[in-house]
């Protein structure tokens, strides 16, 4: 049972909260600065080819807000964040919190499913590495986490693409709903079919670094000299692993695990990208290429408190589930 201190878990939770509120005003703050600093023409870019007039450019850099100067853009950005709304999206034509909601929803089911596939199949991988250390299955697992870890999302998802879905036809080319059918006439099998591709490819980056982590965390174990004194007794090597290795090194395994969301958000933009899903990170892009600073910047926000919590919920583990670090915080 964990007993957890009422007053550290408050302290605790009270300079979370002011680094947190620390960390999204500087954030915010160096990510429009450098949005309006961007040499990209907000309203150029969202008209493209066609050609319209000095006073339809001038109507429209009133609306887009870029006949103002920069002060005037970060003060009226910061009040209208101030009062509870993240702006309107200028591309979308509707408040930006309901772009967000939209298509991070979308997002975030890429990302569990993917986060998951992850967890559990580059856990086994290590602990199958570190168990069989300096064999050739040790050296093939190792060997697909360099090559996996040295290669780019986007390199991947684009193999994955040809290989499955144009050579061998298995999986659709990219959407999130077949063509010319509404969303909400989407059966379940037909919206799995077009996730299984985007889901494994995520994933697939997010396995080499689980592994390698759980690999050295289980080789320590072996060396430890409980692990040599239950081999002493006579217990059988892979009882061994069972009820001690992994007991050791599932803790900080699901710790790494949390402190990844970054890796995964950012692998989330490229994959979606490659596969056309109609996510966060097509919207991020859309905003970026065409200055759509509200909503840039409001994605910008959304991310880094969806990082913050998965280093949140790994400092939760580390200070208030593990009962060595309890037990040292008591004495």
């Amino acid at each position: 049972m964990i007993f957890i201190n009422t007053r550290k878990l408050t302290k605790f939770l009270g300079l979370k909260a002011i680094r947190l509120l620390i960390l999204l005003i500087v954030v915010a703050s160096v990510s429009f600065i450098m949005i309006q600093l961007s040499p990209i023409d907000p309203v150029r870019a969202y008209l493209g080819q066609r050609i319209v007039s000095q006073e339809q450019l001038a109507i429209m850099g009133q609306y887009w807000g870029t006949n103002l100067s920069l002060t005037e853009r970060v003060l009226g950005w910061l009040q209208t964040l101030a009062s509870g709304s993240m702006g309107f999206s200028l591309i979308y034509r509707v408040p930006v919190t309901e772009v967000i909601l939209q298509k991070f929803t979308a997002s975030l089911t890429l990302m569990i499913v993917s986060w998951i596939i992850s967890a559990f199949v580059g856990f086994g991988l290590g602990v199958l590495a570190g168990a069989k250390e300096g064999t050739w299955i040790d050296k093939i697992i190792k060997t697909y986490c360099y090559i996996l870890q040295s290669s780019p999302t986007f390199w991947i998802g684009l193999v994955f693409l040809m290989v499955f879905s144009v050579y061998l036809g298995w999986f659709p080319i990219g959407l999130s709903v077949p063509i010319g059918q509404l969303s909400d006439t989407v059966t379940f099998w037909q919206w799995l079919d077009r996730l299984i591709l985007p889901a494994i490819t995520l994933s697939v980056v997010g396995i080499a670094s689980i592994t390698l982590f759980t690999r050295d965390k289980l080789i320590n174990v072996k060396k430890s000299d409980y692990f040599l004194f239950a081999q002493a007794r006579g217990e059988s090597f892979w009882g061994i692993i069972k009820n001690h290795g992994i007991r050791n090194i599932l803790l900080p395994a699901i710790s790494l695990q949390f402190l990844s969301f970054n890796e995964l958000f950012g692998g989330t933009i490229l994959v979606e990208q490659v596969f056309a899903y109609p996510g966060i990170g097509q919207a991020t892009v859309a905003a970026g290429l065409r200055s759509d600073v509200p909503l840039l910047l409001g994605i910008v926000i959304v991310s880094t408190i969806f990082v913050f919590a998965g280093n949140f919920i790994a400092d939760i583990i580390y200070q208030y589930v593990d009962p060595r670090l309890r037990s040292e915080e008591d004495e």
